[in-house]
């Protein structure tokens, strides 16, 4: 499938006008916008502007999604705050909360900002790169639409839940573990849909117990028609620790909701009882620690840049002359990015041209 580079500066202008083309005030479309760029910054195709018209164009067009944000805080603490997000943008509500989060830690050495009724917010690793910016340690996580089965299950119960963690280092990128607690993600299928890639043995069970195997439009059909679900990381059954895949994403689906009597599992599947799509009333969570609280934030830095050096410097696999650290390949892609663009595939290529034509916007894109 062919792909064509789109300049950065193109790109953010089309998403940011198309964005307040249906209705998102300018200094929320910048922060959505800069959500998603980040996402295709680091290589992360799955959820930057591979998503931007289904995920977040296409629901505001159904009204499932309100492009005008009502960040309404419910209680607060000098420590913490319970946010309703309204159903507003993820990216948002994401930003506000963990900026929330990190002025508590900068005054009181922690803070936590919990979520509900919210949209999909991006790239979890956004907001922990948001806290090691600041000299602080990361946390967030979300619950999803129910994709991923537990343990000993074959039905999609709860959603990829991340549970994203980012710690400041002395390197040019800090330590940044942004990844979902299933193998992989309703984003990456759908992308690998896309590109027309198979999905890979053993991240699908059908409700008999076998793995999905082959085309990825048919294995995403089986998930979203609850014959198919995702695995949790360590795969299927127990052997290869799948337990422990299972039980990080109930931690995150926990954190996600008990805090803040939010939603949870089959309730996140944006439907109603009669089939009719809704809003998905997603949860989250961000947690900030300032680790000038404690020794310092260059103590910090050095020592963490310390730990992930040995890690790198130790003994290789044969064939492999590098080991990485998290937040590290995501660094080299930017490297490779930054002074060209963003290589967009045909279906998103042709998405692009019908929000710039349904919207009348004045664009002319390289692939025409």
């Amino acid at each position: 499938m062919a792909k064509v580079v789109l300049d950065w500066k193109t790109l953010h202008d089309f998403t940011k006008d198309a964005f307040m083309g249906v209705g998102v005030p300018e200094e929320d479309a910048e922060i959505v916008v800069d959500v998603l760029l980040e996402s295709d910054r680091r290589g992360i195709e799955s959820h930057g502007c591979n998503r931007f018209k289904p995920i977040y164009i296409d629901r505001i067009n159904a009204g499932i999604q309100q492009p005008v944000t009502n960040f309404e805080i419910i209680k607060e603490t000098p420590t913490t705050a319970v946010v309703d997000g309204h159903h507003g943008m993820g990216q948002v509500i994401g930003y506000k909360a963990m900026s929330m989060a990190i002025a508590k830690a900068k005054e009181y050495g922690m803070g936590m900002v919990v979520v509900r009724n919210s949209c999909h917010y991006g790239i979890a690793g956004y907001y922990s790169t948001m806290a090691t910016k600041a000299g602080c340690i990361g946390f967030t996580g979300t619950n999803a639409r129910p994709s991923v089965a537990p343990t000993f299950g074959v039905e999609g119960m709860f959603g990829t839940n991340p549970l994203t963690i980012g710690i400041p280092t002395d390197e040019d990128f800090d330590f940044n573990i942004d990844c979902a607690s299933s193998i992989t993600q309703n984003g990456k299928v759908e992308y690998y849909e896309r590109i027309g890639e198979d999905v890979h043995p053993g991240t699908i069970i059908d409700t008999d117990g076998n793995p999905v195997e082959g085309d990825a439009g048919v294995a995403l059909k089986k998930i979203r028609g609850g014959t198919a679900a995702l695995t949790t990381l360590g795969g299927i059954g127990e052997d290869l620790g799948g337990y422990k895949g299972y039980g990080y994403a109930m931690v995150v689906e926990m954190l996600s909701a008990v805090l803040q009597d939010g939603w949870y599992g089959k309730a996140l599947d944006g439907k109603d009882e009669n089939g009719n799509i809704r809003p998905y009333h997603l949860g989250h969570f961000f947690i900030a620690i300032d680790t000038d609280h404690f020794l310092g934030e260059d103590v910090c830095r050095k020592k963490s840049g310390d730990i992930i050096r040995s890690v790198r410097a130790s003994k290789k696999q044969p064939g492999h002359d590098h080991i990485y650290t998290a937040g590290e390949k995501e660094w080299n892609v930017w490297q490779q990015r930054k002074d060209s663009g963003v290589p967009i595939n045909e279906s998103v290529q042709a998405e692009f041209n019908k929000v710039r034509d349904d919207l009348k916007l004045d664009y002319k894109f390289p692939w025409e």
